[in-house]
Order: structure tokens, then sequence, then C-alpha cells
């Protein structure tokens, strides 16, 4: 209940506490009002009566948030309120926030100012992992979920500019993306003839569309129109390991769904193991999953079990230590970013946001278009030098 402290005539405070903070310590939220002068001595007790009843409301309901929130509570609130990630994603920035809370957490938004960012990021710097500094891009993520936060409050109008956004950041070693050969690719696919089921098809499928592990892990026979030799495969949820929580199904990772075109020769892979799961079931005498990748009880298997069979796989195979099943994904982007496909189909198949990360990460297919178009000027000017040495 609100309390109400008079402090002349027509000047009032308001005081509403709602809960605890993280260190034990109460949250109240505090408002001075004065009473307008058209509103008559008798008037006064009901007036404020009732002005302290709507800014309870405001309180309780959760809408006061103000520049005196200290920066941890707000993040804590503006983590509630993201619903549209996967878990995985959310995992990845409670954690980021919490590894940031005893150096910043405990400021007011209102003062915040770069230098304490500037702070925060020369102790992170600090840190280790595998007794090895970690790395400037690492981070800099710490920043940029920071700035997330405070992005969100300028929003809404509770700050007027982010300071996360002043700061003049030094620039990141951009690491490559490891991305398979034509050869190693057609050699993996040759490995996978010889593999079982759901391995073979789980990981044919990540090749030939280009899905996230967490994305296969929760797809559905239902997400799958086969018609003919063609196939439709829509991609809508995501089941991952999210530390702390054991495998969670949620959205996909940009919280959108999407829809992928199957080749002829990959529905014809996935036509061979839906009947192979609807042998198993029935021979075995269980119902048929909902789920398309199941072990041979039709039980869902793990995130982490396609990871470490593939890289026995890899290693049996001398594929090279740097492959994981991610690149699976690198190396249909890639191909599909060189054969001239634009960048924002290749951004919706892939489940980007925008064609910004394509153009930040996949750098290799651009690279081997210039390589050739200097390789082709070259030829044209050897053309041209031959010609005229002929005719002289």
């Amino acid at each position: 209940m609100a309390s109400i402290k008079k402090l002349n005539t027509r000047k009032f405070k308001i005081t509403v506490s709602k809960g605890y903070r993280p260190d034990g310590r109460k949250i109240s939220r505090a408002k001075t009002i004065t009473v307008p002068q058209t509103v008559g001595g008798r008037g006064i007790s009901q007036y404020v009566a009732h002005e302290a009843e709507e800014f309870e409301k405001l309180v309780k309901s959760g809408y006061c948030e103000d520049g005196e929130m200290s920066f941890q509570e707000y993040a804590v609130r503006w983590l509630e309120r993201q619903t549209k990630y996967a878990p995985i994603t959310l995992g990845f920035y409670r954690r980021s926030l919490e590894a940031v809370y005893p150096m910043i957490g405990s400021i007011k938004l209102n003062r915040l100012r770069p230098i304490a960012l500037e702070n925060l990021l020369v102790e992170l710097r600090k840190r280790t992992y595998h007794g090895k500094p970690i790395q400037e891009a690492t981070v800099q993520k710490y920043l940029t979920v920071v700035s997330a936060v405070l992005s969100d409050a300028k929003r809404n109008e509770i700050i007027e500019k982010n300071p996360a956004r002043m700061i003049d950041l030094p620039d990141t070693a951009r690491r490559a993306q490891m991305i398979p050969t034509d050869a190693e690719a057609h050699r993996f696919l040759d490995v996978l003839a010889n593999e079982e089921d759901p391995y073979k098809t789980f990981y044919a499928l990540a090749i030939y569309s280009g899905c996230r592990r967490g994305e296969l892990c929760a797809l559905k026979w239902d997400d799958l129109i086969m018609n003919g030799d063609e196939c439709i495969l829509t991609v809508n949820r995501s089941r991952s390991s999210v530390p702390g929580r054991g495998v969670v199904e949620g959205t996909t990772k940009n919280g959108q769904a999407r829809t992928i075109y199957i080749s002829e020769e990959m529905t014809t892979i996935l036509r061979s193991y839906c009947y192979y799961k609807i042998y198993e079931a029935q021979e075995n005498g269980f119902e048929m999953s909902d789920y398309v990748f199941t072990n041979e009880r039709g039980e869902l298997m793990h995130p982490d079990t396609f990871s470490r069979h593939l890289r026995r796989l890899y290693d049996e195979n001398g594929f090279p230590r740097e492959f994981h099943l991610h690149t699976l994904r690198h190396y249909f982007v890639s191909t599909m970013l060189h054969n001239g496909v634009d960048k924002q189909t290749v951004a919706e198949l892939a489940g980007h946001g925008d064609t910004g990360f394509l153009e930040r990460t996949y750098c290799h297919p651009q690279l081997q278009l210039k390589r050739e178009a200097a390789e082709r000027y070259t030829q044209t000017m050897f053309d041209f030098s031959d010609r005229d040495s002929a005719s002289a």
C-alpha cells in the first residue's frame, strides 16, 4: 500500500514498495505531487488518495521504470520481456549480464557514463579462458548485450543517450570461417552413404538445407511437405542445450519461421528415412514419434549426440580438426553466395535477420569471385598482347 507524506499544504510525497533487489534491499518508487489550486481545501485528501492509488497501480504493474532504477534491475526486467529469442540466445544474454552486474549493476541508469563502461571493458580484458586472455571480440560481445539493454531504455525514453554507443573500441581480429572445399564436401557425402540413420539423414539435411543443429533436432514430420520429387521444409522451432536448464525447446535463433526448398536428391533421402522410421516403430511396437530425428526406441536424442558422433566421423576419415557440425551450415551459405544467389535470399534461407552478418562473416565467396575476375582480366590482357605481337 502506498504511503503518503505531507510536505506542505498542497505538496505530498507518495512512496510505493515493490519487492526486493537481488542484494536484498527493498525496491521503492517515490513521486512528489502538488495539488492544483483549483482543488478546494476539502478535496485535497481525496485528490491525493486518488493519485496514490494510480501511482501504486503503475508501480505494481511494472510500468513505472525511470532513470533512478539500477542497471541490474532494468536488465532483469528487460530479459523477462524478451520473447522472440531462442532459449539458448536468452541464456547467453543472461550469462553475459550476470558477468557485468558486479561492476555496473548497481549504477543508476541515468548515472551510467561511458567511463564506467570503459572501466568494465578493462576488467573484462583481464579475464582468462583455459589460461589464456580472452579475445577482444569476446570482450566486446559483453558490451553488445549491455548496449541492447541501454538501447531499450533509450527507446522507452528513460535515458536520452546510450553510453555504450559512445565508446571508441579497438578493432577485433576477424576469425575466418573454416569452409570445406567442394571436393571435401563431396567426399563427406560419400562417407555419409555408409552411415546408419538417423545420423546419415541428419548430416545430409544439414549440408543441403543449412539448418542449425537445434533446428534439426526440433524438426517434426508435419514440418515437411513432400510433393512428388520436391519437399518444402518449414523451420519454426529449435531444441538446444541451455546451461543450467538442460535441453529446452523454443523459437528459432531470431524468433522467425522460414521455409526452405529441398532438392530432389535430399527429398529421396528423407522419404527413405521416413519409411525406415515407420518400419522401426511397427517392428518394435511403439508409436512413431512426431519428431523426425529419434533413436531406435523412438525417443528424442540429445543435440550433443549429433555433434559428438560427427566429431568421430571427421577424425576417422581425416577431415580437418577445425571442422564441426556448424561447418556444414557454413558450406551451404558460402556455396549459395559463390554461385551468385543474392545475399537477401541467402540470409532468408539461413535464418539471418539481415545481410549484415553474411557480409561480415562469409568473405570467402566474395574473395573467390574477385580472384576469378582478376584472372579473367589478366587473361584478357595476355590475349590482347599476344594478338598485338602476332600482328607485328
